[in-house]
């Protein structure tokens, strides 16, 4: 018998004063049984740091082609395809193709290891951004996880603190590729 994906649900009040953009989202997380509370919480964050109102959660944990996050316009066309993680090179390369930016949101230990070996063979790719979390990140923010979650985004200058009311995790994504601007 299949396990079943953990549904989560995250109130998340995002204040990106970088972009003037200013929101209240109401999300439904599905954390597939393979996926850590770190990585989902990334993916939270991935969110926060992108928010539009066309930017949705993908399945890629269950579905090859599909990113974790993506934003589509009204007819479909995909403007914005974001991976959390470590995807292997082809897919980012795929996923350049068919989509006008992509972004990369690298976490955790392996991290560095992954972009050394990978990095060389992206230098062609104009639409793709990179961002490396730095590795206590994701575990402190792993702390801020339940199952009905209240969450408060501010970004500014290129930080992002996230606060649940009781704790705050501050993140500076570093920027390893790309435009200045994530």
């Amino acid at each position: 018998m299949a396990l079943k994906a953990t549904i989560y649900k995250a109130e998340l009040q995002i204040a990106d004063m970088d972009r003037s953009y200013y929101g209240d989202h109401a999300l439904t997380l599905a954390r597939h049984p393979s996926e850590t509370d770190d990585r989902m919480m990334v993916r939270l964050l991935a969110f926060a740091l992108y928010a539009d109102p066309a930017l949705s959660f993908g399945n890629a944990l269950c579905v090859d082609d599909e990113p974790d996050l993506w934003e589509r316009d009204l007819t479909g066309e995909i403007k914005r395809w974001i991976f959390v993680g470590q995807p292997d090179e082809k897919w980012i390369r795929k996923a350049c193709g068919r989509s006008d930016k992509v972004v990369v949101i690298n976490y955790g230990r392996a991290a560095p290891v992954w972009w050394e070996g990978i990095k060389a063979k992206l230098t062609r790719q104009q639409s793709l951004s990179v961002l490396r979390i730095a590795p206590e990140v994701a575990p402190a923010l792993a702390r801020l996880t339940d199952r009905s979650m209240r969450l408060q985004c501010t970004l500014q200058d290129g930080h992002v603190w996230v606060t649940n009311g009781e704790e705050t995790v501050e993140v500076a994504p570093e920027l390893l590729m790309g435009p200045a601007r994530y």
